[in-house]
């Protein structure tokens, strides 16, 4: 069940706790070879799609470990214990505490990612979308990322992805297919869902690479439910130390009917250190499931409501990013765009008319059938902010007939990427 990270990752580095002076001499990793598709049966077989089987000479499927790992990518993360984990350990980790807080060069880190995933078929090429109107903005865009990354629990003990071979979802992999989404992207700011490694991958790593970072997690997380868990799932926010400077920071657990719900949300004010403009970014995760239509318009109520507070009725400018487990047909998507806010979802700008969202934003297979929704979404202030591009979905062949997740896709849900800017002469009619 659920241990401190500290336990977690010591027991998933045998090598680098017992023999700190292995550690200490390991040199510079060699660039990765370009990963490749898994081999065909003959020459004139079609190139694998997406969620194949994997290679010949793979071992038979089992059940992997969620908590532990003995990939090299914890060369990196064996640095990056709290100093109160250090004192717990002290026996097998006296040797990387003096450089527990050395930054990371992602590029090195991505090269580690590559290495760990040579066997799996190349990650999908994704374009962005050029948006941009003539706004006369002078600033670097603000790149934000949204993303419902599939909590390892769910993936392996609840959430019965029937086409998807137990092999895809092994944590030692899958977290590195997340993390190369992320250093493909280089996000600004990162809004992630699932999040149920927080203490033991992402923080490590994302405060090493210049992020500053805050996880909330679900009062009754169902990955609690699963044996051999890694502790709740929640929701997580990074953002660049370089670029913004916090100014508040919210934990917010949703209420539904005056009733405490286990959905919850973290809103963060920042200041662009470019501009000198403010804004505020929050990420939420509402309740699932069809018949829970009524719950989640509440919630959502309840989030605009701590969101008008926060940003001083919209003084402040806004992005909510989230899966809202709702389709643009739901309640809670009509308060959104009905809001006094004047928020608009960024991925309708992708459509011909501006006005139609994506076709879908997950798309799995379960045993009552296929699944393909449009539950994610970039909300933004439009009279603030602009989005300059936003990057394209997968195709429905890039997916493949299996959907996801997959050897080449780690979430059964799509990354959503937007750059904004700030609008010069905002419009201040709401």
């Amino acid at each position: 069940m659920y241990q401190s990270s500290a336990r977690c990752l010591c027991s998933a580095l045998p090598a680098l706790c017992c023999a700190p002076a292995a550690a200490a001499s390991a040199s510079r990793l060699p660039l990765p070879r370009p990963r490749c598709q898994p081999p065909s049966p003959g020459p004139a077989a079609p190139r694998a799609a997406a969620g194949g089987p994997p290679a010949p000479g793979t071992p038979p499927r089992t059940v992997c470990s969620m908590g532990n790992s003995t990939s090299r990518l914890y060369s990196v993360l064996a640095k990056t214990l709290s100093s109160g984990a250090v004192s717990q350990h002290q026996d097998c980790l006296e040797q990387l505490d003096s450089a527990q807080l050395d930054p990371i060069d992602p590029k090195d880190l991505l090269e580690e990612c590559q290495i760990v995933l040579q066997k799996r078929p190349p990650r999908f090429q994704r374009n962005f979308v050029n948006l941009k109107k003539n706004t006369g903005s002078n600033h670097r865009p603000i790149r934000v990322m949204q993303w419902n990354i599939l909590a390892q629990a769910l993936g392996e003990g609840k959430d019965n992805f029937v086409q998807c071979p137990m092999e895809a979802l092994k944590w030692e992999e899958r977290k590195c297919l997340i993390l190369e989404e992320i250093l493909a992207y280089k996000p600004d700011i990162l809004c992630l869902q699932e999040v149920d490694h927080y203490f033991d991958t992402f923080e490590p790593l994302l405060s090493r690479l210049g992020y500053q970072c805050t996880f909330f997690p679900k009062p009754w997380s169902p990955c609690l439910d699963v044996e051999h868990n890694n502790g709740p799932d929640g929701c997580a926010m990074f953002f660049l130390k370089e670029r913004f400077e916090l100014v508040s920071s919210a934990n917010i657990r949703l209420t539904a009917m005056k009733l405490k719900t286990n959905q919850v949300a973290i809103a963060q004010t920042l200041k662009c250190h470019e501009t000198g403009r403010l804004f505020c970014i929050a990420v939420t995760h509402l309740k699932a499931r069809t018949g829970w239509e009524r719950f989640r318009s509440a919630q959502g109520c309840d989030l605009l409501q701590n969101l008008k507070n926060i940003t001083q009725g919209a003084k402040i400018p806004l992005i909510v990013c989230g899966d809202f487990n709702a389709e643009p047909t739901e309640e809670v998507y009509r308060e959104f765009s009905n809001s006094s806010l004047n928020l608009n979802s960024a991925y309708k700008l992708l459509s011909p008319d501006g006005q139609t969202e994506p076709p879908y934003t997950t798309w799995k297979i379960r045993p009552s059938g296929e699944c393909r929704h449009t539950l994610d979404y970039i909300w933004y202030s439009q009279h603030a902010l602009n989005v300059n591009s936003a990057l394209g979905l997968l195709t429905e062949e890039q997916i493949g007939p299996n959907r996801l997740p997959s050897f080449n896709y780690p979430s059964d849900h799509l990354s959503l990427v937007c750059d904004f800017s700030f609008n010069q002469d905002p419009d201040r009619l709401l």
